[in-house]
């Protein structure tokens, strides 16, 4: 035989094996896969239930392992009927809040929406019955940057209802430019944590009387860009002000809000959980320049859609899996990381206690 051609590596002699892989060790079993069938799995599941449960794979954050190397048990991520229950979502009327409201329409709930414009939000109602055939769903005024509408709008839902099943503090917003709500505050700041704050005080005694009810609070991967924490020496960014340094701490901000929320609330029979939705696609950042112009294209270009954004909020407003769960954090349908910073008890009572100086005390 002659000499092999030196464009081909020379083959090993038979039994031997080759080297590469050697080195990889004998075959391996096969690796359980993360959410497999769990209790529960030989139920029927309606179609609603199985285009709405998030997504899994590779990139998937309950295979990222969490601080001391664990990884969060990957619940089953059905969704459960919500018949009779009564869920608001706060900027339901458009984007992952509207489909919020419209998943949880199909699956039985009768669905409050808040609206800043009337329009809109009679816009989004009709879609809502369009989309859930006889779905139960009704429109309530709110702007979140005026602590008058907020008093309004827990009022009016007060006169509808005697009860809460589930809350979804959904509605945020992004500025390029510093601006102030109707009572001082920085917008981002003001709308996304004090707003929703407030507005969860308002209606915590109905959470109560809908007992065992749920709190789900959409915030954002985006806190952990703001690694050192909030600086409670400027919670209103008079110093400096960079718009997505902003949405980044008000995410921090709904974190440690959640965190100090499901603790008061604990033994209550009201749960306390936050999100994080995904990229979706949407107009933060649109209008501004520079840092918050590549912030805004990076998320179109990863984007998904809202649909699959309300997956993770839908799921933990209605699946008998996460019942009694509370103070967690999750992504695509589970146990997600957080930041240290969204991990400090200090810095969630301080934010509370602070909370309650600039809007009042915590409460009907």
């Amino acid at each position: 035989m002659g000499a092999p051609d030196r464009g081909s590596p020379a083959r090993p002699p038979p039994g031997r094996a080759r080297p590469h892989l050697a080195r990889l060790g004998p075959p391996q079993p096969d690796r359980p896969r993360l959410g497999g069938p769990g209790p529960g799995a030989d139920r029927p599941v309606d179609r609603t239930a199985r285009r709405l449960r998030p997504p899994t794979g590779p990139g998937d954050p309950a295979r990222r392992l969490t601080r001391r190397g664990k990884q969060p048990t990957a619940p089953t991520r059905t969704l459960g009927r919500v018949d009779g229950k009564v869920v608001l979502v706060t900027g339901g009327n458009a984007g992952i809040g509207k489909e919020t409201a419209i998943a949880l329409a199909r699956l039985g709930a009768r669905v409050l929406i808040t609206s800043r414009d009337p329009r809109r939000g009679a816009e989004a109602i009709e879609e809502i019955h369009t989309r859930s055939s006889s779905a139960s769903a009704e429109v309530v005024p709110l702007d979140l940057a005026d602590l008058a509408s907020i008093d309004a709008c827990a009022a009016a839902v007060q006169d509808r209802t005697d009860r809460l099943d589930v809350l979804v503090d959904n509605a945020g917003l992004m500025l390029s430019q510093r601006t102030e709500t109707r009572d001082g505050f920085e917008t981002t700041f003001g709308v996304n944590h004090l707003g929703h704050f407030c507005l969860t005080g308002r209606l915590v005694g109905l959470l109560r009387h809908g007992a065992p009810a749920r709190v789900v609070v959409v915030a954002s991967h985006a806190h952990k860009v703001a690694r050192r924490g909030l600086d409670f020496d400027d919670l209103q960014s008079t110093r400096h002000y960079r718009g997505f340094s902003a949405y980044a701490r008000s995410k921090l901000a709904n974190v440690l809000f959640t965190l100090e929320l499901a603790r008061r609330l604990s033994g209550t029979g009201v749960t306390a959980n936050a999100v994080h939705p995904g990229y979706v696609n949407s107009r933060f950042g649109r209008d501004g320049d520079g840092y918050e112009r590549v912030i805004s294209l990076g998320g179109r270009l990863l984007a998904i859609s809202p649909e699959r954004g309300a997956a993770t909020s839908v799921y933990l407003a209605s699946s008998n899996a996460v019942d009694g769960a509370t103070g967690g954090y999750y992504a695509r349908g589970r146990p997600a990381a957080v930041s240290r910073a969204g991990r400090d008890d200090v810095a969630a009572r301080r934010l509370w206690a602070t909370s309650e100086q600039l809007v009042g005390p915590f409460g009907p």
